[in-house]
């Protein structure tokens, strides 16, 4: 690797030599992203969005002194890659979401972020169940302050959208909910029949698509993991 530290621990460990590079504050969830198919600055800061551009830029320039990634210049702006010491952290990240699903279950309020929820499910959704043609499923969180409520997700063949207005076309599914009870299905802490019999969702659908409304969605990556 490249570079130095800016602190450390005084051992020889490697682990503690990891650690220097790793533990600084959001730096494994910057990997995350990375791991998860981001690669612009904006698309990364998608799935951190609590994190300040100026931080996020810091970190950046951390992980590319230690060679854990590459700044490349692309066609339409710049680009981040992991490099081979990069993407060796894909164990990590795993092991590491695993464990937080065993054993650190609860969710404070402040986990509870529908920007973060609505980009990782536009990442993941199972494009392959959903109609050909396009489809729009509408979502209101009735737990969170009217500027964060309204969400909609367009699904066009492969391609996949999510914006906090009203993109304008014909929607198959309104879908009213809590913010909570959604991130608890789709992180794999409650069932979605359980959700859907919940008295404070409502479900509204054209034709069948609210019965098809779980397979288009999906869970995480992590929902099939075990719990204690």
């Amino acid at each position: 690797m490249r570079g130095s530290p800016m602190s450390t621990y005084g051992q020889f460990c490697p682990v503690a030599k990891a650690m220097e590079i790793l533990d600084e504050r959001w730096t494994l969830l910057i990997v995350r992203e990375l791991l998860s198919g981001s690669s612009r600055f904006n698309e990364i800061r998608r799935g951190v969005p609590r994190m300040s551009p100026a931080l996020l830029a810091k970190r950046l320039r951390t992980l590319e002194r230690a060679g854990v990634l590459e700044r490349r210049e692309e066609r339409g702006g710049v680009g981040y890659r992991l490099t081979e010491s990069g993407r060796e952290l894909s164990e990590v990240v795993e092991a590491l979401g695993r464990w937080g699903v065993r054993w650190i279950g609860e969710l404070g309020v402040a986990d509870l972020d529908p920007h973060l929820l609505m980009w990782d499910m536009r990442r993941t959704v199972p494009v392959g169940a959903w109609p050909r043609e396009r489809t729009v499923v509408a979502f209101h969180f009735t737990d969170v302050g009217a500027r964060q409520a309204r969400w909609w997700m367009c699904v066009r063949g492969n391609e996949v959208d999510v914006c906090d207005h009203d993109p304008g076309f014909e929607t198959s599914v309104w879908l009213r909910t809590t913010l909570r009870g959604l991130t608890e299905v789709w992180r794999g802490d409650r069932e979605w029949a359980d959700l859907l019999a919940d008295p404070r969702t409502s479900l509204e659908a054209v034709g069948a698509a609210g019965r098809e409304l779980p397979a288009w969605l999906g869970r995480s990556a992590m929902a099939a993991v075990p719990r204690p």
